[in-house]
């Protein structure tokens, strides 16, 4: 989806559709759901394709699988 609207960065529903959390990061702006939040928080490497480096963020102490 192509859009100048601020989308969520797993589901790419629009602020207009779900609200959205800002993150700053590589220097870029980056947008995601309260819904996706915890793939972000506890399996990061599942963004890998769409956020660079995210497989090397690992789960967070306690969280391993």
């Amino acid at each position: 989806m192509i859009t100048d609207q601020p989308t969520c960065l797993y589901c790419e529903r629009t602020n207009n559709q779900i609200p959205l959390i800002l993150m700053n990061y590589q220097g870029r702006q980056i947008y995601i759901c309260p819904q996706h939040l915890p793939i972000l928080i506890h399996k990061p490497a599942q963004l890998a394709d769409k956020l660079p480096g995210a497989e090397r963020f690992g789960p967070p102490a306690g969280h391993e699988d």
